[in-house]
């Protein structure tokens, strides 16, 4: 995954059943269970979204869509985010490839940074 490019996109809500189904029907998605979360799959079967319940490690994520930016370094992304303005909203969470944090600009924009699992 290239360094500031989208790699995912998640919303993370009370009643993730409720809005799995408002997706799958407005939309098209198709569920598929992930753990006790949903990745949603696009009409021709590729990922397209997740849907994830807001408890647990998600718990203080925001109920709204996230788009997850791939950095290099998530750690120097997050020292270079409060330096800018800006500000952590939650994590980071986890430990080297594959672990993100949400931050939000200093507009009040929202979003997650994410060192991908085949970063270096």
């Amino acid at each position: 995954m290239n360094h500031g490019t989208v790699m995912h996109l998640d919303l993370t809500v009370p009643d993730a059943p409720a809005v799995r189904d408002f997706y799958a029907d407005v939309i098209g998605w198709t569920p598929e269970p992930l753990g006790d979360d949903w990745m949603m799959l696009a009409p021709d079967g590729t990922p397209a979204a997740g849907i994830c319940h807001a408890r647990g490690e998600n718990a203080d994520l925001p109920p709204q869509w996230l788009a997850y930016i791939a950095v290099d370094d998530l750690a120097a992304a997050v020292q270079q985010v409060t330096a800018a303005g800006g500000a952590v909203v939650a994590g980071p969470k986890g430990d080297g490839p594959g672990s993100y944090a949400v931050v939000r600009d200093p507009a009040g924009a929202v979003l997650a940074l994410m060192q991908p699992p085949d970063a270096s």
